[in-house]
């Protein structure tokens, strides 16, 4: 198939999902067509501005490290599939990605301009550091990557926002450089990779994570990591380890086991974000909840103890939704009803994905005019603090 039919295939799909039902008749079909295509600008003409929250940049020497470890066979399988793709694929869609993660000026601003996305929440690419088997080298390049961040930040203030990379396998130093962020850089949040080579936020060597982050006031935006070995089983095999549903499956247990272990009732003023439809949490939360209360009531679990909520509190005061990669207008309004209007927020997921349609599909959200400003500019405003 040609990608120009590939691409009107996607335009129609995108159409027919962000409209009501009665709507999608043949006989609307000009007019759907022309408010699909309107024009993207910045600036606020449709009564709010496009702040995307989700967006990823790279630094040179992070790729070379990745490169050098699936080289040397230190990687993961994960890393190796991720990884060894992006950085030395000659496809289209790696070598583009690969040149649009490492630039953070020009070019990233016209395709802001293009899509009409005035302000990108920026964080440093998954897995960030936490793979590097040398601590030094890990906290050295995260460091840098703050300081390179801050410099682009600077270049382009009203464009460009920062989150601070840390580096986990050193809980202590990753606290102090959460604390470097939101008071030398300016930075707004903080961006973990999900697990740090198996281990997870839960355990208690990594509550000087949380200390900084409850000190700071700052949110953590837990973004998706490939699985580690011990829960890849046969996904490489079957195609499967990646965005397509890989990341969903680890991040989203990632974040139950932090709920579930009670990390709210120590941190209750804590907030933690996620992508892609808040990785599929809310359409699972009633059965979740009740699942986890009847393991507590029973003691089937000895780690599981009675939390001083239910699990919809917690999604409701503690917990915040991008729909990045996600432009679906089921999930997002799923998203709204289960969070609340004012904890979902809209996302691109560049350069992972950059689709003027998926922003026009989220122009015409069947949602109210205050809920829609609310997801694309003033939720992060405020969890930002922008």
């Amino acid at each position: 198939m040609r990608r120009r039919e590939i691409n009107a295939g996607l335009a129609a799909a995108l159409a027919a999902m962000s409209m009501p039902a009665a709507a999608a008749k043949p006989s609307r079909g000009k007019e759907r067509e022309t408010t699909m295509t309107h024009e993207l600008k910045t600036g606020g003409d449709r009564g709010y501005l496009r702040i995307a929250t989700e967006e990823a940049f790279a630094t040179r020497e992070q790729v070379d490290v990745f490169l050098r470890m699936v080289k040397d066979g230190t990687a993961d399988k994960g890393m190796v599939s991720l990884w060894g793709f992006y950085a030395q694929s000659p496809s289209e869609r790696a070598t583009q990605i690969m040149d649009r993660l490492l630039e953070l000026g020009p070019q990233r601003i016209a395709h802001m301009d293009a899509t009409g996305i005035d302000k990108a929440i920026l964080a440093l690419t998954s897995p960030g550091v936490q793979p590097m088997l040398d601590v030094n080298e890990a906290k050295g390049i995260a460091s840098r990557a703050n300081d390179y961040l801050a410099e682009r930040c600077a270049a382009y203030p009203d464009r460009f926002i920062g989150m601070t990379a840390v580096a986990p396998q050193d809980p202590e130093w990753s606290a102090a450089e959460i604390r470097r962020g939101a008071k030398d850089l300016g930075f707004k949040g903080v961006q973990i990779n999900s697990h740090t080579q198996g281990h997870y936020l839960d355990e208690p060597q990594f509550d000087p994570i949380f200390r900084a982050l409850s000190d700071t006031g700052q949110p953590l935006y837990i973004h998706p990591a490939t699985l580690p070995d011990s829960m890849m089983g046969g996904m490489i095999d079957a195609g499967l380890d990646g965005a397509v549903f890989g990341f969903g499956v680890e991040t989203s247990y990632h974040l139950l086991r932090l709920v579930t272990t009670g990390i709210f009732d120590r941190y209750p003023d804590l907030q933690i974000m996620a992508g892609h439809g808040f990785e599929a949490l809310p359409y699972w939360l009633y059965r979740t909840n009740y699942m986890f209360q009847a393991g507590v009531r029973s003691q089937r679990y000895a780690r599981l103890k009675p939390l001083k909520h239910d699990l919809f509190h917690y999604m409701r005061n503690n917990f915040l939704g991008t729909c990045s990669g996600l432009p679906f207008e089921p999930a997002i309004k799923l998203m709204i009803e289960v969070m609340g209007e004012d904890r979902v927020m809209y996302a691109m997921d560049y350069p992972y994905e950059y689709v003027p349609d998926e922003v026009r599909a989220m122009d015409n959200l069947a949602i109210t005019d205050a809920q829609k400003k609310k997801f694309f500019q003033s939720n992060a405003e405020r969890w930002f603090k922008l």
